[in-house]
């Protein structure tokens, strides 16, 4: 592809030598470009050169939200450009990376506009007893340097997601995009350049052997922010000691659909929340449990949706569903379907691979030890399972390892709360499923979902502390005497 930057960027310049890691897509494996196989030495530069520059030069923070609005500004200019960047390299269709731009540019907006957030309070010494004669305010300063480790599935608004809250916030950066997908990355922290962020306060490396320890180990990393699996992040925490970590790992997300339901609105809205993306989305329906008197309806409507969908080339603007990231991912899923059909699962819709794409898929009758029901399918797979209580509904869905997002459909306001208050995630969505989200809100989840949040103004504060200033005052009296003796002494 053309246009695109070189293959890493650290010590305020783009490298470009190694030029040795192949990046292909996934459709139809032809080769976009390369990029860097770097080395622990090349993020130990990085990291070294970015926090001399955070020692030494002040970047105040209207020049940092200027830069910001730069960036969403340039973002719409070459928007063009960035859809076509992320639907070459990853599973996206040209429609969807189009809606990712715009959403990447709300998301920089956001973070420009979250500068409002670095501001404190005084501190209530006149409330203390050790207060004494006090008076302070804490302010919210930078952490230092971000780690932002991002995956493949959003390779340009999950980017955004760290690099964004983390420069409002006055820090360095070192981004690791995924090594399936780091074209995205790597044009979005050329275009940061261009607005305005200064070359000392970004870095950017992909893969090689080593790297990732040394970035997630090095004593100069203060906040890791990651977005992967939780295996991953078991390593990176075990690895990385006491440091602080915000860790977004996916989910396994149900929908409950209550007798008092629309169907038809329940049924569209499961359609297109499970296949998005060709599945691989961590807000992704994956568990549907539907109430007994309406299941044969919504089965046969989800059914009918899945079949319409067309599965095809990405840049084919009216394709629904492209291929997964990789065919040994589409290998994965059909293993996964294929032990749940051994286990007496049913199949309604799709079943099949074809290379690198995997059918959307509908399953019913699907045992609870299934991987499609106990772990992340990250696929076009979607089961849908019976219930008649709602106690049993809420039970199955809080059965999970995971607890990102749900999803409630009903027309009572008071059964929708209860069973909101019931569930053990981090969202639950009313009349829609679980697949929602703005780029403002607090994100994350419970158990294997994550720790921390993300959310452009929850990022910045967790990738800012607040900083007390504390002064204490001499006595009125005492002080007066100093002044009023000072000024005689002059005045003789």
């Amino acid at each position: 592809m053309a246009n695109l930057p070189g293959g890493a960027f650290f010590e305020g310049q783009w490298q470009t030598t190694d030029m040795t890691l192949e990046i292909r897509d996934p459709e139809d494996g032809i080769l976009l470009g390369r990029v860097c196989t770097s080395t622990p030495q090349d993020v130990r530069r990085a990291i070294a050169h970015i926090h001399r520059h955070l020692q030494t030069d002040n970047w105040p923070l209207r020049s940092r939200r200027m830069a910001l609005e730069n960036a969403v500004q340039l973002l719409g200019e070459q928007s063009e450009r960035f859809s076509k960047i992320i639907a070459a390299e990853s599973s996206k269709t040209i429609v969807e990376a189009e809606r990712e731009v715009r959403r990447c540019m709300e998301t920089l907006r956001l973070s420009a506009a979250a500068s409002s957030e670095l501001t404190g309070e005084t501190l209530g010494f006149d409330d203390s007893m050790a207060g004494g004669n006090k008076i302070g305010w804490y302010s919210r300063k930078p952490v230092g340097i971000v780690a932002a480790i991002t995956p493949f599935n959003d390779p340009l608004n999950l980017v955004a997601h760290k690099l964004g809250p983390a420069i409002i916030g006055g820090n360095g950066v070192v981004l690791k995009p995924s090594g399936r997908t780091p074209l995205s990355g790597l044009a979005l922290v050329q275009l940061l350049v261009e607005a305005g962020v200064p070359s000392g306060r970004l870095a950017a490396i992909v893969a090689g052997p080593g790297v990732s320890e040394a970035l997630v180990t090095d004593p100069q990393v203060d906040l890791i922010s990651f977005t992967g699996g939780p295996q991953t992040a078991d390593r990176i925490a075990a690895a990385a000691g006491a440091k602080k970590i915000i860790s977004e790992l996916g989910g396994n997300n149900a929908t409950i659909v209550c007798p008092d339901a629309d169907a038809v609105q329940a049924a569209e809205a499961i359609v297109a929340g499970a296949f998005g993306v060709a599945g691989q989305n961590c807000l992704s329906v994956q568990r549907v449990y539907v109430h007994i008197s309406l299941f044969e309806q919504v089965l046969e409507r989800v059914t009918a949706g899945t079949k319409a969908l067309r599965t095809g080339s990405k840049l084919d603007r009216n394709t629904d569903v492209g291929p997964l990231i990789s065919e040994d991912e589409a290998r994965r899923v059909e293993e996964w379907v294929e032990e749940a059909k051994a286990a007496g699962a049913a199949v309604h819709a799709g079943g099949k691979r074809r290379n690198a794409y995997y059918e959307p898929t509908v399953l019913t009758d699907v045992p609870s030890e299934c991987r499609v029901i106990r772990e992340e399918v990250f696929g076009p797979v979607v089961s849908i399972l019976p219930f008649i209580e709602a106690q049993d509904a809420i039970f199955a869905a809080n059965s999970s390892d995971y607890g990102l997002q749900a999803g409630i459909f009903t027309q009572s306001i008071d059964l929708a709360l209860a069973i909101a208050d019931r569930l053990h995630v981090g969202a639950v969505v009313i009349n829609e499923t679980s697949d929602v989200r703005i780029d403002s809100m607090p994100f994350g989840g419970f158990k294997k979902s994550g720790v921390g949040r993300e959310g452009v103004k929850h990022a910045v504060r967790e990738m800012t502390e607040p900083k007390s200033t504390i002064i204490k005052l001499v006595e009125p009296a005492t002080r007066w005497h100093q002044l009023t003796g000072t000024m005689e002494g002059s005045a003789s």
